[in-house]
């Protein structure tokens, strides 16, 4: 029986590299996603719409090459949970951008998990799922991710974001109510692509675990702002402003979400803003690309715009009118054409609802 399965990529509206310190995060599913075709078979036996090669691959998982390291990795951990060895034959499609900060890996490892789990009639637990696929991410590439991405993937829903605490793992679903305020979320795809495994990714991670061991804490969630006097007389000046980000963005997660509860997304515009601040100033994974995408869209009338995803490249983001989609666009093009770079791919995403079963 032919069965098809669906998994969003996402975007995080607020709370970038919290998520490994057990920090707050604001993100929403995307409709862009990885769609997988296919029936039960004796391997794993999966082509791609848009990736080179095929994949066969023992049930249990194996080291694979290529995208097929993802499969063979989510294979492995689901193994390690006591899934049956059912192997799964299939194409896959996706059009969520590759290298642009929207998750198209954690969206290729929930499709295959939610496949491999079904074919085997082995029930799991959405966040059980997004567990198994953030470690079989650590075991693909050897970037250690938090859960965020993988949890957008299945949790969202339509016209909200997912409120997800990374330590304790407790989430609430907080309506955006983008439609009802004639909003829109505009991404602008630098064409800069990252590369997290390049280091600069565990670099900022073994900062903050850093600054928490010489704060005496487990993890940074456990500082406030009101520590930041003593991490600075107690940490370097690069340490302290990696531990300062990961502070003021779990508060400014806390703030977006009070302010779109009492509010609406129109009160969310300047913590967007003071995100991208502090990711280029504090944490440093801004690029010349990103940069002049949000300072570009903020003179011509965003609400407010910051980068979003791991950093070094990808999108930004911009909260919009909808009428003034297409002025800002025009902006952008002109602004990277006047600075001689590549004119970037912007596109407007439409928060959506998590993972599913097509059929």
């Amino acid at each position: 029986m032919t069965r098809a399965f669906f998994a969003p990529g996402r975007v995080n509206l607020i709370g970038e590299h919290t998520d490994y310190s057990g920090g707050l995060v604001l993100p929403a599913a995307l409709e862009l996603g990885a769609r997988l075709e296919g029936e039960a078979a004796d391997r794993i036996r999966l082509e791609s719409a848009e990736r080179d090669g095929v994949v066969d691959l023992d049930p249990r998982g194996e080291p694979g090459e290529g995208w097929g390291r993802f499969a063979g990795a989510v294979a492995a951990e689901l193994d390690a949970l006591g899934r049956p060895p059912v192997g799964f034959a299939g194409r896959l499609s996706s059009n969520v951008p590759v290298g642009a900060g929207l998750s198209s890996s954690a969206a290729l490892e929930v499709v295959i998990g939610a496949a491999l789990c079904t074919v085997a009639d082995f029930p799991i637990e959405p966040m059980a799922l997004a567990q198994a696929a953030q470690r079989a991410e650590h075991r693909a590439v050897g970037v250690p991710c938090g859960i965020m991405d993988q949890s957008a993937s299945l949790l969202s829903e339509k016209d909200c974001a997912l409120f997800l605490d990374c330590r304790s793992l407790d989430y609430r679903i907080i309506p955006l109510g983008l439609e009802a305020a004639d909003l829109a979320v505009l991404i602008i795809d630098t064409g800069v692509k990252h590369e997290h495994a390049n280091g600069g990714y565990a670099e900022r991670r073994a900062s903050c675990e850093l600054g928490a061991k010489l704060m005496g804490v487990s993890s940074l969630r456990d500082l406030t702002a009101h520590d930041l006097p003593r991490a600075r007389e107690v940490l370097d000046d690069v340490t302290f402003r990696r531990v300062r980000h990961v502070i003021t963005e779990n508060q400014r997660v806390l703030d977006t979400v009070a302010a779109l509860e009492s509010d609406g997304p129109r009160a969310i515009g300047e913590l967007l803003d003071a995100s991208h601040r502090s990711m280029r100033d504090d944490f440093e994974i801004s690029v010349r690309e990103l940069d002049l995408a949000v300072e570009t869209a903020i003179e011509n009338g965003a609400i407010g715009a910051r980068m979003t995803g791991g950093g070094f490249g990808g999108s930004a983001l911009a909260l919009v009118a909808r009428e003034d989609v297409s002025r800002i666009q025009v902006a952008i093009d002109g602004a990277f054409a006047e600075h001689a770079l590549g004119i970037p791919d912007t596109f407007v995403v439409v928060p959506s609802k998590g993972a599913a079963r097509d059929r």
